[in-house]
């Protein structure tokens, strides 16, 4: 296949899936042999770390690289055009049993605007990006959906606010999302509403993690 004629979008897909794949087999091999833990989590980010930043140098030379696993030389605050990498997101999941709930993430940002990006999740065979097929049975939505975990909620509402979308929560950094019920915090997005309070504005109070008058709980659906 002449690489050399991919668009960025295709270049995102394409290493976020040869990551995934060499992250599978590496994970396969390791399981069988009961190896597993932090070993197996270190191998695994050194592993899609190297594979990742070999191949940005064969395809996109002229580009700079910022991993969430390399050293920063702050070459890429000059550059117009920066690849943003985390080889492996989930990295404790990783390392479980029969878990899917890990990731590989692989962007493009020119002159400061994102541009391209891909998402592989390899245990579940999906990837998920800029100009990439379709998912199969996906449906259209009005408004965008932002998918964080509990623990950045606060994050997540700022970037759904800008952009006229929800928040949907999920159990980890790279997992599907899952129903769950979690302590209403004065609910600051419709995506979730309180049913002790019945408040869906933004409110100090969830900002700092306190829970509402009612303590009442509140569920969210998966996606």
């Amino acid at each position: 296949m002449g690489y050399e004629t991919l668009d960025d979008h295709a270049v995102a897909g394409l290493l976020a899936r040869e990551a995934g794949d060499l992250l599978l087999d590496l994970r396969g091999r390791a399981l069988a042999e009961g190896a597993g833990g932090w070993r197996l989590q270190a191998a695994g980010d050194r592993t899609a770390h190297d594979h990742l930043v070999a191949r940005l140098a064969e395809l996109r030379p002229d580009d700079a690289v910022l991993s969430e696993e390399g050293a920063d030389d702050r070459s890429r605050l000059a550059a117009e055009r920066t690849w943003i990498i985390d080889p492996l997101d989930g990295t404790q999941d990783f390392s479980r049993v029969g878990s899917a709930e890990w990731a590989v993430h692989v962007a493009l940002v020119v002159d400061g605007r994102p541009v391209a990006g891909a998402v592989s999740v390899p245990a579940g065979g999906g990837l998920y990006g800029t100009a990439q097929h379709p998912v199969p049975g996906g449906t259209a939505r009005e408004r965008p959906i932002v998918v964080t975990s509990r623990s950045q909620w606060g994050h997540a509402e700022d970037v759904a606010a800008a952009i006229g979308g929800e928040v949907h929560a999920t159990s980890g950094s790279a997992s599907t999302p899952p129903a769950w019920t979690a302590p209403c915090w004065c609910s600051t997005s419709p995506a979730r509403s309180c049913r002790a309070c019945s408040s869906a504005a933004p409110s100090t109070r969830s900002r700092r993690g306190l829970p509402c008058a009612g303590r009442g709980r509140v569920v969210s659906r998966a996606l």
